[in-house]
Formats: structure tokens, sequence, C-alpha cells
């Protein structure tokens, strides 16, 4: 049953993309159980954005229902500045607030990025970090009037790279600049904005090549949002947390490591004798661990190979 006394968000108005499956559906039944009403958007389609439905919105707001708690179904895209506006203003028209937003939608177009088509570039950072701008415009204009406010974004480990899904991590990438510009731009208003980098079980990581070190289901990922909408972190904005299992942790925030200067402009023979010893580079991990990855799979295949064949 929905709590009685909800201790986080008794009252409030949360809008949730992407909320008809996987993360999006838990982060929607966590509200709605810490007293929430919430705003169910999704769009319904398939993970490569196809065959639009309102039913798995419908869904998860029966489900909501059923254990006593207020929800609402909106399909509408988050790929348009209407969708965006419409998810929100269905809150503001319910409830009279929007108190907080969740931006989870997305989909998954793969492919190396030397045979990428731009339908399948443009249709990835369309939902993911249009699909949070939407939102984030439409929220933060009801937000700043209200002087209070919680926006939270969904970002990926991958937006620091990934082989094949260079679309998908540009976009991720794109959200964590727009979080960090929302935090900015909005703390003066009572505005905070956060992002959630998630590993978690759903239809979505079932297609991320190579094994993941780490795995959690997507209530794992729910308490998490929660926290961040409610009150007790209002002293929170600009972050990017990893939520997995039993895992929490804080990414960093980007600065510079180190320099080198001069009196004038740098040549290239400059640059080229001092560059490695004073400013050198920094390990990319993703590159680290594929390279790992490629050089076991060739000793594998080498050993394979010098197998005797039977007779």
């Amino acid at each position: 049953m929905v709590q009685e006394v909800a201790s986080y968000l008794q009252g409030r108005s949360i809008a949730i993309t992407g909320a008809g499956g996987g993360i999006g559906r838990a982060v929607a039944l966590a509200c709605a159980a810490e007293g929430a009403n919430v705003v169910v958007a999704d769009y319904g389609v398939s993970i490569d954005g196809k065959d639009p439905s309102s039913a798995v919105a419908d869904a998860v707001v029966k489900e909501i229902e059923a254990l006593g708690g207020t929800a609402v179904a909106v399909a509408d895209s988050v790929t348009t500045m209407e969708g965006g506006q419409r998810i929100v203003q269905t809150a503001v028209d319910r409830w009279g607030s929007i108190d907080g937003v969740v931006c989870v939608a997305g989909i998954l177009r793969e492919r190396m990025l030397f045979n990428m088509t731009e339908d399948e570039w443009d249709a990835v950072v369309e939902v993911h970090l249009k699909g949070t701008f939407t939102v984030f415009r439409a929220a933060s204009a009801v937000m700043r009037k209200q002087q209070s406010g919680s926006l939270v974004a969904f970002t990926s480990g991958a937006f620091a790279g990934s082989i094949s899904q260079a679309n998908y991590a540009a976009a991720k990438g794109g959200v964590v600049s727009l979080v960090h510009s929302a935090a900015l731009g909005l703390n003066r208003y009572g505005v905070t904005a956060n992002a959630i980098a998630p590993i978690a079980r759903t239809r979505m990581s079932a297609n991320v090549p190579g094994d993941l070190a780490e795995n959690g289901e997507p209530e794992d990922v729910a308490p998490m949002v929660v926290y961040l909408l409610s009150d007790k972190a209002r002293h929170i904005t600009g972050q990017i947390y990893t939520a997995v299992g039993g895992k929490i942790a804080v990414w960093n925030q980007p600065h510079e490591v180190r320099a080198m200067y001069k009196d004038g402009r740098w040549t290239p023979e400059e640059i080229e004798a001092r560059l490695g010893a004073t400013v050198g580079t920094e390990e990319m991990p993703f590159l680290a661990d594929a390279e790992r990855r490629r050089q076991a799979a060739e000793a594998t295949k080498a050993t394979e190979a010098a197998k005797p064949v039977p007779a």
C-alpha cells in the first residue's frame, strides 16, 4: 500500500518521462509510494523509437491507483516543445504546481561511427538530449515563479565514450552539460538540477556492447531519484551520481588537471618537446578496457590456433 504518512514527496507533483517501463516505471511507483501525484509520461515506443502507444503509460497509472496513489498518463513525445510543455502543464492543471521532473525517456540505434546514418544520429540525440531540454524548459519556467523545484536528468557512464554508440554517448554528454548549466542558471531561484547515470537490467541495457562490470535492478535506482526530488536534497545541485545495486557514487566535476606556459605563442615543435613531460595525457578508462579485451581475445584466438588438429 502507498504510505499514509510519506516523509519525502507528500503532495508533490512529479512528472516522469519514459515512465511506462524499466527505470521510469520504478521511479514513478517509488514517487507515488512517497505520496507524490505522478504524471506518467510515455509515448510507448519500441526500443528503436517506433510503434507509439499509450498503453504502457496507462498500465502504470493503473498500478499506482491500485496501490492507492494518484497518477495521470500522458502519451506525448518529448522530442517537441509542445510535447514537453503538455507533460509539465498536465501536472500544473491537475494539481496546481510542478515540483519535480525526471527525464528517463530514451531510445537506442547502435552503429559504428563510420556506418552511422544521419537518421540514426538525429533520432537518438533528439530523444535523449532534446527530450530532456523540452521538459526542463517547460518545468523551469514554472519553477522559477514558484521559487522551488527539482530537475532530474538521466545520463550514462557512456558519456565518457562508447564503441558503437557515438550518438547515445554524445547525447548523454550533452545531458551532463545541460544539467550543469541548469544548476548554474536556476540556483538563484531555488531550483536544483542533477543527473543519474544508472546501471540496471532494462531492455536498453540488454543492448549495451560488452559485459557490464556492475548491474542492478531498476528499483535500485528509484530511491536516489526520490531523495533528489525531496526537500532533504535542497542543498544538492549540479551533481552526477551513479546508482547501481547497493552502490551510489558521485562523478568528478570537469576541471583542468595540468598546464604549461610560455611567453607568447607556442610552436608545434615546442609543444612536441614539452607536452609529454609537462601536461601529458589522462587515461581514458573505456579505451584501456577495450584494449585489454582486444588483447585477451587475440591471446585466446592464438591459443586455439596452436592446438593440434585431431587426426
